[in-house]
This record gives C-alpha cells, sequence and structure tokens, in this order.
C-alpha cells in the first residue's frame, strides 16, 4: 500500500513539473526599458498542440491603447485582449517552441519567434528574429 502511494505521488509530481516546462500559463512580461512588469500574457494550447498567447492584462499604461502601428488584422483593434503569439510548435528534439510568430503592439513588428522555458519553468525566454537580428526577453511565470 505505501509503495502504491509513493508511487502514485512521484507521478503526480513528475506530471507538476513537466506541466511548469512547457510555455502553456500565464507569464508576466517585462519593459526593456524600464525593467518594470509591463503586462500579462497567457499562452495557451489548442487541440493540436499549437500555441498562441493573448495580452490578458496591462500593467503599464499605454500610451495608445489601439495597435495603430499594426499591418494585419490588428490594425487599430485594442491592444488588451490581443493575440500577439501565433502558431508556435513544440520542436522535436528540445523543449523549445518555435515555428509561430510574437508580435510587438508597440511597435506593429512580428518577429519569428522561439520560447524556451528555463530555471525549472520558472521563466520563460522569448526570443524573436528578423533574419539574423534577435531580442531577447524573459518572461516571469506567475502561479
Amino acid at each position: 500500500m505505501k509503495e502504491s502511494a509513493l508511487s502514485l505521488l512521484l507521478a503526480a509530481a513528475g506530471v507538476s513539473a513537466f506541466a511548469q516546462a512547457t510555455p502553456e500559463g500565464l507569464w508576466r512580461s517585462i519593459d526593456d526599458d524600464t525593467n518594470k512588469p509591463k503586462a500579462e500574457i497567457r499562452i495557451v494550447a489548442n487541440g493540436s498542440g499549437v500555441l498562441t498567447g493573448k495580452v490578458e492584462k496591462a500593467l503599464i499604461e499605454s500610451k495608445e491603447p489601439l495597435c495603430t502601428a499594426c499591418t494585419d488584422e490588428r490594425k487599430d483593434k485594442p491592444k488588451l485582449g490581443m493575440e500577439i503569439i501565433r502558431g508556435a510548435k513544440k520542436a522535436a528534439s528540445e523543449a523549445v517552441w518555435e515555428g509561430g510568430n510574437i508580435l510587438d503592439p508597440e511597435n506593429g513588428k512580428t518577429y519569428a519567434l522561439k520560447m524556451t522555458p528555463i530555471e525549472d519553468g520558472k521563466k520563460l525566454q522569448i526570443r524573436g528574429y528578423i533574419g539574423p537580428f534577435y531580442r531577447t526577453q524573459i518572461w516571469q511565470r506567475i502561479e
């Protein structure tokens, strides 16, 4: 009886640790200029494992609440509630999600995306690429 209870506890701990090692969840982005929390973004997977992320809460009041710089169907739409991550999928060989894109609603630019959970899933490295150039942010998981 003790062995099966211990096995169940260890299995549950493993599932919990695995769940935290994914980009799915609620994240706090940090402003590049002020280093202060900027927004909360919720990342979810659809039925086929493709990730999307939406701005759930603004933590810094934006000078412009609409994405006036966007060039696609998000143009002039509210940044709050906006889908900024699209199409990311888990890479076959590593704990990395890529292949999608991320929108910076402040400048309207869309970047190729690579997301890597770090520090046991407590943080998420977000890297946006345009050609050989990239910008990296570290987001913090909200428990």
